[in-house]
């Protein structure tokens, strides 16, 4: 057959259309597949869940093995409920494996750091009181809350101390907003002794140390079995057990040590976390 250039550019325009109409009905598949993998997949829209605590707890933790109820995936319902927001995937809670090798810290390594970075032990609360310049007042914050029963300590810590408490105060929020867990604030139940303070301790408290960390404006206690619950006016919501709102704690506590911010130790007989910055 003799070669026809007319014919040839005839057949050349065809097949560019082909592929080009080719490409285009591909894509226009690809899109519809697409949509249909994303309406199905928000078929799903309003499951939520609290995923359960994973990895075995020893005696020290909570004793026995844990299980997230009906009520607590009820919790994680109302709090989509009252946010507006359909679509919200909640982070697990894990806590830690043991509060007492978690948080070993002991009197020796806290008293070297309280030393290092506090103040010089104050005689009296009124003494405390006057030396703006190294301490900061931490009575009244957002994000945590003086323990209203406080009075063998005064809400006064050296700033960096203050910084510590933010920070985890902070990070306590952020993190049971995540988990789908309502909102509580942590309380502190000892901040600064005054050496009168001390004194009159070790009168009615066989336990109370005259060496202790507080003096120095570098330690807090943050309890671990009483917290401050944050609701609005009328506001009608389950109540969550202290155990879920210490194991959330344990982790954001064991997150701030393992910066290297602050030595822990778990206090049983106190019923506390006993803090000190560094």
């Amino acid at each position: 057959m003799e070669y026809n250039p007319f014919y040839a550019n005839f057949v050349s325009k065809i097949m560019r259309r082909l592929k080009k109409n080719y490409f285009i009905a591909l894509f226009w598949v690809s899109v519809g597949v697409l949509g249909l993998t994303r309406v199905f997949q928000e078929g799903g829209l309003f499951t939520s869940s609290i995923v359960g605590v994973s990895g075995a707890l020893d005696k020290d933790s909570v004793g026995e093995d844990i299980v997230f109820d009906e009520q607590e995936s009820e919790v994680a319902l109302q709090n989509i409920i009252h946010t507006g927001k359909t679509e919200r995937r909640f982070h697990p809670i894990y806590s830690v494996p043991s509060f007492s090798r978690t948080f070993p810290d002991l009197q020796d390594v806290h008293i070297i750091s309280a030393r290092k970075w506090g103040v010089s032990p104050v005689r009296s609360r009124r003494a405390a009181e006057s030396m703006k310049e190294e301490l900061v007042f931490v009575g009244a914050n957002p994000f945590y809350k003086v323990d209203p029963g406080m009075n063998s300590s005064i809400p006064y810590l050296v700033p960096r101390a203050a910084r510590l408490l933010e920070t985890i105060a902070r990070n306590y929020l952020d993190s049971l907003y995540v988990k789908g867990i309502p909102m509580h604030k942590i309380l502190v139940s000892s901040v600064l002794r005054t050496e009168e303070d001390i004194e009159r301790l070790l009168r009615i408290n066989v336990n109370a140390s005259p060496e202790s960390c507080h003096r120095f404006g570098t330690t807090f206690d943050i309890p671990y079995n009483r917290y401050h619950t944050v609701s609005l006016p009328n506001e009608n919501r389950l109540p969550v057990q202290n155990d879920t709102l210490k194991w959330v704690l344990a982790e954001v506590l064991r997150d701030v040590r393992a910066e290297g911010l602050c030595y822990i130790k778990y206090e049983v007989k106190q019923g506390c976390f006993h803090i000190t910055t560094r």
